[in-house]
């Protein structure tokens, strides 16, 4: 009896097995085909800038190219184009950066002290506070438009990169003021009440505590930033003039571009260039995102 047993576990035991592998084989393919798929976009992106205008025409849109060239690349960002945007990415480019890096910036600093403040310095109202900085997170961009115009106007940085810098650092205020208390409730309070007691004041507590606890919700912050502010259209369109427009609107200067022929591979080229800063922060540092986001989910 026994001996008829062993060799029917063994045999069910392989079958198992060999399920589970099967089984396995199975998801990677799946996964392959959606990696696939949502890769297709960018492949024919990059294949298309490196074509020529006549390979375009006489092509195949998922071919590679036969001919190498980079002449789309230098045309997107220098400029030399057909349409009426004829400068290139270059200057609007660099527009971004002096926008998106100090942005990115203060709005961390401020929600790193605003987080600071309602995770551990209790005071009254400070849960409603955090609930009607909660609440300007759901604002639609298209609602702050005019009351933000007239405050860069009243200003007087209507139409300037430092007008972009304030807008961005408002908006984007109640987001990081979010990660960052989310993160600092998980900071036990007997480290405050320690440093307290040896006489450290408000921010002595921030800058030697605080701050160097938050490396993993800084760069959430950082990236969740730099991805929006970079991104933006509506803001740059809306708050900016020729000469301080951010990549986005030049981007959008070049594709829609409508006199003289078409010029596909530069449009190509050019959606790649504007983001390839986006692309580089997530591939650089996206595997520290999703610890981040995590890292104060255990309390508050």
């Amino acid at each position: 009896m026994t001996d008829y047993a062993a060799p029917s576990a063994y045999a069910s035991r392989q079958r198992s097995r060999t399920g589970q592998i099967a089984l396995r084989w199975l998801l990677y393919a799946l996964l392959c085909l959606f990696a696939l798929y949502y890769l297709m976009p960018l492949f024919v992106m990059v294949t298309t800038s490196l074509k020529s205008l006549e390979e375009i025409r006489t092509g195949s849109l998922v071919s590679l190219p036969r001919k190498v060239t980079f002449d789309a690349w230098a045309t997107a960002w220098s400029g030399a184009c057909t349409g009426i945007q004829c400068e290139g990415l270059r200057p609007y480019f660099l527009n971004s950066m002096m926008l998106a890096i100090p942005a990115v910036a203060l709005s961390t600093l401020f929600g790193a002290l605003n987080g600071y403040v309602i995770a551990q310095w209790r005071f009254k109202g400070a849960n409603l506070i955090f609930s009607l900085m909660l609440f300007g997170c759901f604002i639609p961009f298209q609602v702050v438009l005019l009351p933000m115009a007239r405050v860069l106007g009243m200003m007087g940085l209507a139409g300037t990169i430092p007008g972009l810098i304030f807008v961005h650092v408002i908006y984007g205020l109640g987001f990081t003021t979010l990660f960052f208390r989310n993160y600092y409730v998980s900071i036990p309070n007997e480290l405050v009440k320690a440093a307290k007691v040896d006489g450290a004041g408000f921010f002595r507590i921030f800058w030697s505590i605080f701050l160097p606890l938050s490396l993993p919700i800084i760069v959430v912050t950082v990236i969740w930033q730099f991805t929006q502010i970079w991104n933006d259209f509506l803001f740059g369109v809306s708050f900016s003039q020729a000469g301080t427009q951010p990549v986005t609107v030049a981007l959008n200067n070049i594709v829609n571009s409508t006199t003289g022929v078409k010029e596909y591979n530069v449009d190509m080229a050019a959606a790649i260039i504007a983001a390839l800063p986006t692309l580089l922060v997530y591939i650089v540092a996206g595997k520290y995102f999703i610890r981040g986001l995590t890292a104060g989910s255990v309390k508050g």
